[in-house]
This record gives structure tokens, sequence and C-alpha cells, in this order.
């Protein structure tokens, strides 16, 4: 569990059910911005799954998220936020990664770029034969497309006309940064 200026990424506990339940609740600013293309679930599908994630806390699972992790105040524990990853394309070592910060109370205070920083380090050390990664958006998300540029992330791909949000069209954006390139710009991140 590595830290940076004040935030950690850790697994999902118990303790954390009752805010995990509440910042994600469907009428949360952050849908409107994180693939809001793809909807959100309803407050009963969001009971549901935040009580599977306790009868397996309870059973003793550690990771129950999987291929995500929660981002949490050092000082305070409390939740911020999460990150993910997912393989975009396991035969050529290619993994996609992802961020919310669903409190609101964190946005703009640059820790969208300290975490990212510390789950792209953690990313390429637990998987160590990785040879990329890559971030995507959409248009309408002006944040998330200058976090990537501010990492380093090369756009890569813009997928004109291929997202639909509240009956209007914008584009699916893509960015990647190759391992070597990461691992040479660490120090300026740091």
């Amino acid at each position: 569990m590595e830290s940076i200026k004040g935030i950690i990424i850790r697994d999902l506990e118990q303790k954390d059910l009752k805010d995990f339940l509440y910042w994600n609740h469907p009428s949360r600013e952050f849908h409107k911005y994180n693939g809001p293309y793809y909807g959100c679930r309803s407050e009963e599908e969001l009971k549901e799954y935040v009580a599977e994630l306790e009868l397996k806390l309870q059973n003793g699972e550690s990771n129950v998220l999987g291929n995500k992790k929660i981002i949490a105040n050092k000082d305070t524990d409390e939740i911020i936020g999460a990150v993910n990853w997912y393989w975009k394309s396991e035969e050529t070592l290619w993994m996609e990664i992802g961020i919310i910060i669903f409190n609101e109370n964190y946005w703009g205070k640059g820790i969208g770029y300290d975490a990212l920083t510390l789950w792209t380090n953690e990313v390429f050390d637990k998987n160590p034969k990785l040879v990329r990664l890559g971030v995507t958006t959409w248009s309408g998300n002006e944040r998330m497309m200058h976090l990537a540029e501010k990492l380093g992330f090369s756009k890569e791909a813009v997928y004109r006309k291929a997202r639909i949000v509240n009956n209007e069209y914008y584009d699916s954006v893509s960015y990647g940064i190759l391992k070597e390139e990461w691992m040479s710009n660490k120090v300026k991140r740091s």
C-alpha cells in the first residue's frame, strides 16, 4: 500500500461500505463524466451490489473489487474514489486503466494526478511484462483528457461521434503510454 501526497490506494474494507454506497449513489455528480453513455446502477442495484460485497468481506475475502482499488485519504482513511484496470489485449500485453473521484470534496485538488500516478506505478510493477497502458475517455470529459496528457500519455486515437450523452454525439478519445516512456519520466512526476 503505497502513498503519495496524502492518499493511498487500497482494497475496499467492511468499514467503507456505508460511504461506498453513499458516494456511488446514482445521483452523484461524477456519473455525468464517468462513462455516462453506459448508464449507472439504479439505487436498488447499487444496494444489492454493496450487499454482495459485504457478504464477501464477511466471508474473509479481501480483494472484493477484483481489478479495482479504493483511493483513500492517508490521514483520515476517508474514501475518495477508485481506480481500475482491464485487459485491452492480453496477447499484446496492453491494459487500460481508469479513475473515478466520486467524492466531490476532493475535486480540483490534484488527487486524480496523484492517484493515477500511484496506480500506473502499481500496475506496471505488478505486471512486469506489460508493454503499454491506455486511458480512454470521451470528449465531454475535459478533465480526464487533461489528466492523461499531464501524466505523459499520448493521444493515440479519436473515434469521432462514438458516444452519445444527453442526445448529443461526442468523440471517444484514447491515450497510451509505453512502459519505457513511463519509467523514463517517473522521476519528473515524483
